[in-house]
């Protein structure tokens, strides 16, 4: 038998807020000024702390078939204290996949780089890990030549943990593998997100649902 790769699940629910399993309690606007970056130099590793600025909010349902993803459509935007220049920003989608418990995770950055991580989770986790590798057909990361040859990224792990008052906080794990160097690198970047400047936007089918 011939397996249905065509064919879209009917009905669907259309609140996607109602369905984005542990991504739910980061829908909406935040901030968090504790950010720690540990970042690679020439003379050795370098902390920089940040102030963060990130802006979650639902997307419609989306099909690949039978398949059925909700998520949140993210911008982040990252200072360093008391300073107006963009220090990092980062685009991308936090993906719920009820069917399979998949989390999924795409970031793109300026600087020639994108990825996409994924992990496992049940629907009401409070901490889930993700991962991409390079080089995996899945889940894989993808640079840009002075990066690919500088500074390698050959794994990215993102781990998030959502806090009994509301907030969440983020743990991130870059390995770089430098020009020059043997060892591989730990580019870490942590922040808690602690101050929700406004509630999410329900998505464009949401707003059309009766009250």
């Amino acid at each position: 038998m011939t397996r249905d790769i065509y064919t879209e699940p009917s009905p669907v629910d259309v609140d996607t807020l109602a369905n984005l399993g542990p991504l739910r309690p980061l829908a909406g606007v935040w901030q968090g000024s504790r950010g720690l970056d540990v970042k690679p130099k020439a003379e050795g590793p370098k902390k920089q702390a940040y102030v963060e600025r990130i802006e979650l909010q639902p997307i419609d349902p989306v099909t690949n078939g039978p398949q059925l993803l909700y998520g949140l459509r993210y911008y982040t935007h990252i200072t360093k204290p008391d300073n107006v220049k963009t220090y990092h920003e980062q685009v991308g989608y936090w993906l719920w996949e009820p069917a399979t418990g998949t989390v999924m995770h795409t970031l793109t950055i300026p600087r020639g780089q994108v990825a996409m991580a994924a992990g496992s989770a049940s629907p009401d986790a409070t901490e889930f890990t993700l991962k991409a590798t390079q080089g995996l057909e899945t889940w894989g990361i993808c640079s840009a030549p002075f990066l690919q040859e500088a500074f390698r990224t050959t794994d990215f792990i993102i781990k998030v943990a959502i806090n009994a008052d509301g907030t969440w906080s983020y743990e991130e794990d870059t390995v770089l593998q430098i020009l020059g160097q043997e060892e591989p690198f730990h580019h870490t970047d942590r922040n808690l997100l602690n101050v929700k400047l406004a509630e999410p936007t329900p998505n464009p089918l949401a707003r059309g649902l009766p009250r």
